[in-house]
């Protein structure tokens, strides 16, 4: 395994494996790998002859009230994570090499930002879609690889490929979960003990939605209120937001449409901020 810091290091890299004809499959990541990092890993691994994991924690998806200063970052262990799980090649920049001074280009997509994690968090995809944009042009992947768990990001990523004809194939991944249903986030780090046993909330309320549904209820107002009324039962859990919609769009259902419904909600447990969802 090598780590390669530089962008033009990189791109010369990539450009290398491109003339060799191997195929590449890129992971990008923001560190402190867990288990649904390395579940992408082993994918992309399998699907690719050369495995690629970036670590950049991004600050332009982080608003000036969020947790870039703190977020958790453990380089030694990623490392020593990807070279166990046969990563060929991370790529782990620093800020001025993916944002050199005078930086004034952004790449937005619009309506799909819009609602959900857009709406409460305004910047954060103008930053997504920023570095993963800078993310593919340095690496040139065939297949790039995201977890489900940041659903609406994956749509976006996958809207953007689209638009702009990238010749990149986006590889959506199931949602990797702790023993008692917690999706699993770098963020779960900052939970004390009585915060991680409210956590499980998130997906306590997804599987009643989910109850509901194989009952036959189909009223999303009537879901919602019976996801808001598990959660608020949490001493340590607050709803920003609770949303149906449908998953090509993410225009806002009143009604369930089986096979085409993204139910997701984010919940600040303490001060902590998560997200979760399901697919129907």
């Amino acid at each position: 395994m090598e780590i390669v810091y530089s962008v033009k290091d990189m791109q010369h890299t990539a450009d290398k494996l491109k003339h060799s004809s191997l195929s590449i499959g890129f992971v990008p990541t923001m560190g402190y790998l867990h288990d649904g990092h390395l579940a992408l890993i082993k994918q992309a691994k399998e699907d690719n002859d050369i495995a690629i994991v970036s670590i950049f924690v991004n600050p332009m998806q982080f608003s000036p009230n969020e947790d870039l200063d703190k977020y958790p970052r453990d380089f030694e262990r990623d490392e020593m994570l990807c070279e166990q799980n046969g990563v060929d090649y991370i790529f782990y920049p620093p800020k001025k090499g993916m944002y050199p001074e005078g930086f004034q280009t952004y790449v937005s997509v619009d309506k799909l930002t819009k609602v959900l994690e857009g709406a409460s968090r305004p910047t954060h995809f103008r930053g997504v879609t920023t570095v993963v944009n800078k993310l593919f042009n340095i690496i040139k992947p065939d297949k790039a690889y995201f977890g489900k768990k940041d659903a609406q990001q994956q749509l976006v990523i996958k809207r953007m490929v689209k638009d702009l004809n990238m010749d990149i194939e986006i590889v959506g991944m199931p949602i990797i979960r702790e023993n008692d249903g917690l999706a699993m986030s770098s963020r779960n780090k900052y939970l004390n003990l009585d915060e991680r046993k409210s956590a499980i909330c998130l997906h306590r309320s997804l599987d009643r939605a989910e109850e509901l549904i194989k009952l036959g209820v189909n009223s999303a107002d009537r879901i919602k209120n019976e996801m808001r009324k598990l959660i608020k039962s949490y001493k340590y859990a607050r709803i920003d937001y609770i949303s149906i919609n449908r998953i090509n769009d993410l225009s806002e259902l009143d009604t369930i449409e089986k096979q085409n419904t993204l139910i997701s909600l984010a919940v600040f447990v303490g001060n902590t901020r998560l997200i979760d969802n399901i697919w129907i």
